[in-house]
């Protein structure tokens, strides 16, 4: 894979970006991309940096799980680059390529601003049906990968293969043998890089950053110790190039493409979202008991407002977007009573229809024959409505390429959603578009993939603005692709097994956090205690290794977690009677109100860092590095975080466990909870005891907003971690 030029050296310029050919010695030429001399990008010396082939791709869906063949011809491999130009700011390098395929070549470099360059590549002539283009450049052989949007198992890629798809991530993902069951019996097990939201987007710890803008199916290689390797199945790609000094500065010129979240309403700030199911008068009884604890909510959650039935792994709801009266009835009483204590009503929808034909409880619409009859429904071949399975269920999809059905839709989530007075929503799904499914538009179904969650939540804000309520409504979404954060209000990370696993637990929310603050995703957060329990529906023992459940231990663990992150939510999860709830006994309904009370005394500072989310696409949530990138230690914490750039966390995610082992960045340092000071000459490792209720927190001495929080703790009696000062030993310096 050799490249040649009969070129000598040269330097052209766009904007404030050079682009230079080095000739270099015979067959050493490499291309470079620069601004203010830092390299930006180059390609490996000697080797052709662009290649193309075609694909013979086999791609089947089951339950949003996508598995994915593809054998291609071999990559053309020699390419040649005759002429660079430059017109009207855009620098031009074409050439050949030669191989398997004859084709001519083009890349164009335009500076977008003194942050952005774009580089487009065409060719000349079609590939083929299934033409795949793929991209080859240098990297440090000890450089490190952050982002790629939501990434759940690895913070840093460098080593691994990655497919750009938004996709079910996994039941499992590497916890074994539970994801080979799941694998072999139901193809849904996953793995360690599978992701509602990816992006094909990273900033590497050589402060370089890279953006694919293609729709179309991607696949990273960073397994080359000294190159990477992009695929994109298309004939043509366009990216993003970034320049930056440090990870926020790069990020701030990231968010520029993918757009910036919003702030987040005043009242999501004030306490906790308990989500619940089970009617009226169990919302009414929890509200009761959560009023007794001193609990400040800001909002129930209740995600079967539209009923709820059986199915192979618990309780999931009816797909029919209609208020289930006998379910809630005096839903407007019970809405006036929490609106009166100051307290909001949210609601769940997804993008998908089930028909209601045969459900014992009558509905007044039927909206999966609505759509079907209109032809509003993601089509089969043959004009029928495409059924995706679910779980022991299908559903059909609404096709969000057809102008009437995303009227028909909105028509329906202002109507029957925001018409029953909520405040927000959890906007569910939007990865499983198959592949060979028939568009309105005519759009290839394999290329609109990736396009179908930011087209969903679009949809879902065009909601809220169009009835007068931005800043006040909120929806939250798992499914995402790169320019989502322009649309969402909020995320969330899907569903963790309710264990304490790193692939697929309570690690890999935290892993999940830092690693989307890289790409965008600036107001993220998980459910409390997590979502999947594995336990067999009906069975009366458990299985071991297979048997996943939410434990009083991990839930306590995940409260504390969860105060320190932009939103402080609560899950009942699939199995609601096999999970440990917040109200399980008296202690754990105390410790959960105390937390709400910690997260609500945190909220001036989450308002602060949600108006520099909308003005610099900074994450709230943030890995370290991004807060103290001149500190290279910083670049290894993989268990820790930063809430802005005040409070360091590190939360305990392992059972039994009753301290934790951070780093401190140089500087005065005061732990939370007893006020004790640590001075960190030049940064060091500390062990920290963290009992339950006492999570290792710490802020820089004198810090104003640090300062705030202890007194707002002080007066709501939350502060402090009992009789005793916790033990603080520092375990090493840094090298």
């Amino acid at each position: 894979m050799s490249l040649s030029s009969s070129l000598s050296s040269m330097q052209s310029s766009t904007g404030c970006f050079q682009v230079g050919w080095h000739a270099g010695a015979a067959g050493e030429g490499r291309l470079v991309l620069k601004a203010s001399e830092r390299v930006l990008w180059e390609s490996v010396p000697g080797e052709a940096f662009l290649a193309v082939s075609q694909g013979d791709p086999e791609v089947t869906e089951s339950r949003g799980f996508f598995d994915i063949q593809d054998e291609k011809t071999s990559f053309t491999a020699h390419q040649t680059l005759d002429e660079i130009s430059a017109d009207a700011g855009v620098v031009v390098l074409s050439g050949s390529l030669e191989g398997d395929l004859s084709i001519r070549w083009r890349m164009s470099l335009e500076a977008l601003d003194d942050e952005q360059l774009q580089m487009t590549i065409t060719v000349d002539e079609e590939i083929g049906e299934h033409p795949r283009l793929r991209l080859r450049y240098a990297c440090g052989a000890d450089e490190r990968f952050f982002g790629f949007g939501e990434q759940f198992t690895h913070l840093n890629l460098k080593g691994r293969q990655l497919d750009i798809l938004s996709q079910e991530p996994g039941i499992g993902r590497g916890v074994q043998p539970l994801t080979w069951m799941m694998n072999t019996f139901f193809g849904a097990g996953g793995d360690d890089t599978r992701s509602n939201a990816p992006v094909p987007h990273y900033v590497t710890s050589r402060c370089r950053s890279f953006c694919l803008e293609n729709h179309a199916l991607s696949r990273f290689d960073l397994r080359g110790e000294q190159q990477v390797e992009v695929e994109v199945w298309s004939e043509s790609l366009r990216a993003r190039v970034f320049s930056g000094e440090t990870p926020a500065q790069l990020v701030e010129a990231y968010t520029r493409l993918s757009g910036r979240m919003a702030p987040l309403p005043e009242w999501l700030q004030q306490g906790a979202v308990v989500g619940m199911q089970g009617g009226t008068q169990r919302v009414r009884q929890m509200a009761a008991k959560l009023s007794e604890a001193q609990a400040p909510i800001a909002a129930f959650w209740l995600q079967d407002w539209v009923g709820a039935r059986k199915t192979s792994v618990g309780s999931q709801l009816w797909w029919n977007w209609e208020l289930d009266s006998v379910r809630y009835p005096d839903w407007d009483g019970l809405r006036e009573e929490l609106v009166a204590e100051g307290v909001r009503v949210m609601s769940y929808v997804n993008p998908f229809l089930v028909d209601v034909s045969e459900r014992e409880q009558g509905c007044q619409r039927n909206l999966f024959l609505e759509a079907r009859e209109n032809g509003y429904l993601v089509r089969q071949a043959d004009g029928s409505p495409y059924l995706v399975q679910n779980t022991s269920f299908s559903a059909a999809m609404v096709d969000l390429t057809h102008p009437d059905a995303r009227t028909w839709l909105k028509e329906v989530l202002r109507d029957q959603v925001l018409g029953v007075g909520v405040s927000g929503w959890m906007a569910d799904f939007g990865e499983a578009l198959p592949f060979d499914a028939m568009l309105h538009d005519g759009s290839d179904a394999a290329t609109f993939h990736n396009a179908y969650p930011e087209a969903w939540a679009q949809l879902n804000r065009e909601v809220i603005a169009e009835a007068g309520l931005e800043g006040d409504v909120v929806f939250f979404a798992r499914s995402g692709f790169t320019r989502s954060p322009g649309s969402c209000t909020l995320f969330w990370l899907g569903d963790q097994l309710t264990s304490w696993q790193a692939e697929d637990g309570i690690r890999s929310a935290v892993t999940g956090l830092l690693s989307s603050g890289f790409s965008g995703f600036s107001q993220n957060h998980s459910d409390i205690g997590g979502y999947t329990t594995t336990a067999v529906p009906g069975f009366p023992f458990r299985i071991p290794f297979i048997d996943h459940r939410r434990s009083r231990e991990l839930l306590w663990r995940w409260i504390e977690l969860n105060a320190f992150t932009a939103v402080f939510r609560t899950h009942e999860g699939n199995q609601p009677d096999r999970n440990y709830q917040v109200d399980g006994d008296p202690q754990t309904l105390a410790h959960f109100a105390r937390f709400a009370r910690v997260f609500a005394a945190l909220g001036p500072l989450r308002v602060r860092l949600g108006q520099e989310a909308a003005d610099k696409g900074w994450p709230v949530v943030r890995h370290p590095w991004m807060s103290f990138p001149e500190d290279p230690n910083t670049l290894d914490l993989a268990w820790q975080f930063t809430l802005g750039d005040v409070l360091m966390v590190a939360p305990v995610l392992d059972p039994g466990m009753g301290r934790v082992t951070l780093y401190l960045p140089a500087g005065d340092w005061r732990h939370l909870w007893s006020g004790a000071e640590v001075t960190a000459k030049s940064g060091g490792w500390y062990e920290v005891e963290a009992p339950l209720g006492a999570p290792a927190v710490f802020y820089p001495a004198g810090n104003a907003e640090g300062e705030a929080i202890v007194r707002a703790l002080e007066a709501s009696g939350d502060g402090g971690v009992g009789p005793g000062t916790p033990e603080i030993r520092a375990v090493r310096q840094p090298l």
